[in-house]
């Protein structure tokens, strides 16, 4: 008969498996099985801490109760053998918390990190930088005053000239296809637009927005196909496979787009204002949901300030924000689908009305609860009931709390991304919780594939998938704002 700890054993080397084959949610998976079975063995712990890097997560060690492995720890100094697992494990837990912006608990085990193994050079130097960062939150947090300008305050987008030696087409007032196809060509060649033509997409963009609902109702007439996209993420290159395969945005052809579209990949710029043009141009049949990196400390963070910056100006970064505030949060298909980045809500009682009634503008960013945090961060698990949040943010939602859900709203389903799935996309809760992502090979790390959904005016969900394109040769997170982060990768 196995024992609990050979079995444990035996889950270990099976997410070895799915580690060596670059799916690093099921390596994530079996790790946390074999704890299950024995969280004495240090080796358990260390492993699923590396692939939660990897795979895009806050480590489970940051759930509420859970603490890196103990190991013995000696008045003199340690022994590898002794120390080894025990810095692992704090180093591992403090990048973590750097990844989620909790910058004050990533020095405090860096710190401890430091004390057991007093040559890690790294630890030090990413010591150094949380306490940087530190520093940093407390002074904006001094100094910030309510109801801050709008960056567009005296910008005058009339009077900039685009030079005569500007080789793009020319955008005279109103969006046009011809000005889309030319910026799409130029975005392919690493080129940019004119910072003339940002500022308006931008502005054009962020009042047509402003003024939809929290949640948009749409109903898909007779000759139209909506696709539903997931997840983006900056990477541009696979956009435009999406688009090759799947057919380009159109009065017959809507997109919606369910968040996170920039961050991590090195084309954020891009896709933002591509998705923005195309908003312009068909305000009636193209929808953006905002995603939890539609927000200030994730771009702060995970390279899109920095790519702002690098490829425009700081004043764009700001336009970006007011305008990522202004997106809707949620999207209702045919009152059968809806649609939001992240998930459900830790109180049984939300329906669609509260959504419908809820005033986004007044709350800029989303905060660390609430029902905008909850709509940009929950994530589905198949235990039934609630649990804490493998990102150490929101919290995990069970198949019954889904079913309540739909059933009390009257729903099919719901539609989230989110979570990269290693298919692009994934079934649960009884087909009512759908998750869909659109960013293949995710970060070049992930062997995943890309994904997306048509829906016609019959209501049927028609999934597709697609891989990932190469792309030049400039790394993601390519303008992040540390090395932390780099590390993260």
């Amino acid at each position: 008969m196995t024992t609990p700890e050979e079995r444990a054993i035996e889950l270990k080397n099976q997410g070895n498996k799915a580690f060596a084959a670059h799916d690093w949610p099921t390596a994530i998976e079996f790790y946390t099985r074999a704890i299950e079975l024995n969280d004495k063995e240090p080796t358990f712990w260390s492993n699923r801490s590396q692939r939660c890097h990897k795979g895009d997560r806050a480590q489970p060690e940051l759930r509420q109760g859970a603490r890196p492995p103990k190991t013995r720890q000696p008045p003199t100094p340690p022994r590898e053998a002794d120390g080894f697992f025990s810095h692992q494990a704090y180093y591992r837990r403090a990048t973590a918390y750097a990844a989620i912006l909790k910058p004050k608990d990533a020095v405090r085990d860096f710190k401890t990190c430091v004390k057991i193994d007093p040559g890690n050079k790294d630890a030090k130097l990413k010591l150094v930088e949380c306490e940087k960062i530190v520093r940093q939150l407390a002074f904006f947090a001094a100094i910030e005053v309510g109801d801050e300008p709008s960056a567009a305050e005296g910008l005058d987008v009339d009077a900039i000239v685009v030079e005569p030696s500007y080789d793009g087409v020319r955008l005279e007032g109103e969006m046009t296809q011809e000005f889309i196809d030319d910026m799409t060509e130029r975005f392919k060649n690493g080129k940019t637009i004119h910072k003339k033509y940002v500022y308006q997409i931008i502005l054009a963009v962020k009042k047509i927005v402003y003024d939809e609902p929290t949640m948009v109702e749409v109903d898909i007439p007779e000759g139209v196909e909506l696709t539903v996209c997931g997840d983006t993420h900056g990477q541009y290159f696979d956009l435009m496979e999406l688009f090759r395969l799947n057919g380009t945005p159109s009065e017959k052809h809507w997109y919606l787009f369910n968040g996170d579209f920039v961050d991590r990949g090195s084309w954020s710029t891009e896709i933002a204002l591509l998705l923005y043009a195309n908003k312009w141009l068909r305000p009636n049949c193209f929808f953006i949901n905002r995603g939890n990196h539609e927000t200030d400390d994730m771009n702060k963070v995970y390279g899109f300030e920095g790519e702002c910056k690098a490829k425009y100006n700081e004043r764009i970064f700001k336009l970006f924000s007011e305008s990522f505030s202004a997106l809707p949060l949620a999207t209702l298909i045919g009152k059968k689908y809806f649609v939001l980045h992240g998930g459900l809500f830790s109180d049984d009682n939300v329906t669609l009305d509260d959504i419908r009634r809820f005033d986004r503008h007044k709350q800029r960013q989303p905060g660390q609860s609430g029902l905008m945090m909850e709509m940009l961060w929950t994530d589905p698990q198949s235990e039934p009931g609630r649990g804490p949040s493998k990102r150490g943010v929101g919290m995990q939602f069970g198949p019954d709390v889904t079913k309540r859900f739909c059933e009390k709203n009257g729903l099919e389903a719901i539609i989230r991304s989110h979570e990269v799935r290693m298919a692009g996309y994934e079934k649960e809760h009884d087909g009512k919780c759908i998750t869909v992502f659109s960013a293949p090979k995710y970060c070049d790390m992930t062997e995943n594939r890309g994904a997306y959904i048509n829906i016609g005016p019959d209501y049927k969900l028609r999934f597709s998938q697609f891989d990932a394109v190469p792309h030049p040769n400039i790394r993601p997170m390519a303008y992040a704002q540390n090395s932390i982060m780099s590390a993260l990768m």
